[in-house]
């Protein structure tokens, strides 16, 4: 997936890579949908994405949470970035890219809720905004998107977009 940026992955082109069948292929998957879940479930797996995510449990208070989730994601994010990439490339064609995306933008906005709801529960989320758009804000500036933008296009350091982000998020979503 990350040599062809995604496009043109088939069943079959898994079973060649793997030196199997195509039906045996289809007998741990149903479908291209449920192979690009479990892959990306695997990446996660094998790079310890929860475990990660358990750091967040350590913050102390609603700011801190906030700089967490911005350490964990923006830190991940180099290394998943040609899985990701190749998913995004092709999400607007293919109906398995776009629900493995979805999926994991999902879980990224449940992390980024939670984030706000304690915000909120501590009086610190910032005034005029609404538990949907902050999330929808933080969601969108932990974006791969963004990071690329960022990093790649732009050149800036990994540790310079980390820094600059918190203070980003915590200028404007934190009273």
């Amino acid at each position: 997936m990350e040599q062809n940026r995604g496009q043109g992955v088939r069943m079959s082109d898994i079973a060649r890579a793997t030196g199997i069948s195509r039906q045996a292929v289809y007998l741990h998957f149903a479908n291209r949908t449920d192979l690009m879940l479990a892959t990306i479930k695997y990446v996660d797996d094998v790079k310890g994405l929860d475990e990660r995510f358990k750091a967040l449990d350590k913050a102390r208070d609603s700011v801190e949470l906030l700089e967490k989730i911005i350490e964990v994601w923006g830190g991940y994010i180099p290394e998943i970035y040609g899985i990701a990439k190749a998913v995004m490339v092709t999400r607007d064609t293919d109906e398995a890219h776009a629900a493995a995306w979805r999926g994991c933008i999902d879980c990224l906005r449940a992390a980024c809720r939670d984030v706000i709801d304690t915000l909120k529960a501590e009086k610190r989320l910032a005034q005029g905004w609404t538990r949907d758009a902050a999330t929808e804000m933080l969601l969108t500036q932990l974006s791969i998107q963004t990071w690329e933008q960022l990093t790649v296009e732009e050149g800036w350091s990994q540790a310079n977009y980390i820094k600059r982000l918190k203070l980003l998020l915590k200028r404007a979503l934190v009273d």
